[in-house]
């Protein structure tokens, strides 16, 4: 847990701009616990909480980010009350219509990954329209997992990969670790596919099915602010966190400070 002793111990440190994670993952959770502190229905989190999306989205892209992956909505999500469902699934429209210019501006790439089709029509136009109205843009990718979970990324990559072994394009004996990560969702990221560093918010410290794959080496970090209250400030509290661990990927300790097992 990152909790505020440790805010207040790194609020006078500086980021390591040198050592900035490449691809950062966000699971944006507490919106609806934010409205419900204020007396408020909780679709007051989730619109506030669309401000943040903004505010982290360009202070990442400023601080050198290469990708920002958020969870927006899970395939679990659909098992909430259906007038929240319904706001959610509008959110992408008045979110992309709002926030696209500034995308541009900021030479931000919108990519969404997840079921997609599966989504009310207008939501899918929206998402659409933001990753084409961005392409040609060489910044950071702001990466949407909508309408994603990472058992059916998974389990859609080994059909594919069976299809492929069927159709005599894969010798199974060259399936290896870069055959599955390059059949997921996130395999157009190439080689920034695998998170660097992942972020929940609210106190929660579980996975939510996100990126269960991918996140095989990622440094985890958790905070007990609510996505809605999530900050400059505290993003930059992660980045320092992320900056203090030592990744080993399995091997040894390399500083002296100790082997591991």
């Amino acid at each position: 847990m990152f909790n505020n002793t440790q805010n207040n111990q790194q609020s006078e440190e500086h980021l390591d701009m040198n050592r900035i994670p490449e691809h950062v993952a966000i699971i944006m959770d507490g919106n609806g616990r934010w409205a419900k502190k204020r007396h408020m229905p909780r679709i007051a989190g989730h619109k506030r909480g669309m401000e943040t999306v903004k505010t982290i989205t360009k202070v990442a892209s400023k601080m050198g980010v290469k990708v920002l992956t958020l969870y927006a909505f899970s395939t679990e999500n659909w098992k909430r009350p259906h007038d929240e469902v319904s706001y959610l699934m509008g959110l992408p429209v008045k979110f992309f219509n709002d926030f696209v210019p500034e995308l541009v501006e900021n030479n931000v790439q919108v990519q969404v990954m997840g079921l997609i089709d599966q989504l009310p029509a207008q939501t899918q136009q929206a998402v659409h329209d933001a990753v084409k109205d961005t392409a040609h843009c060489t910044g950071m990718i702001l990466n949407f997992a909508l309408n994603y979970g990472s058992r059916l990324d998974i389990t859609l990559a080994m059909k594919q990969i069976v299809d492929g072994v069927v159709d005599g394009k894969l010798d199974p004996d060259e399936i290896d670790d870069q055959t599955i990560s390059d059949h997921l969702m996130t395999g157009f990221l190439g080689q920034l596919a695998d998170p660097d560093l992942l972020i929940r918010t609210s106190g929660e410290e579980r996975i939510s099915n996100f990126l269960l794959w991918q996140i095989a080496y990622s440094e985890l970090v958790f905070t007990d602010v609510l996505w809605p209250d999530f900050d400059k400030d505290v993003f930059d509290h992660m980045i320092l966190e992320y900056q203090h661990r030592d990744r080993r990927f399995g091997g040894l300790d390399t500083t002296n400070r100790g082997d591991t097992q």
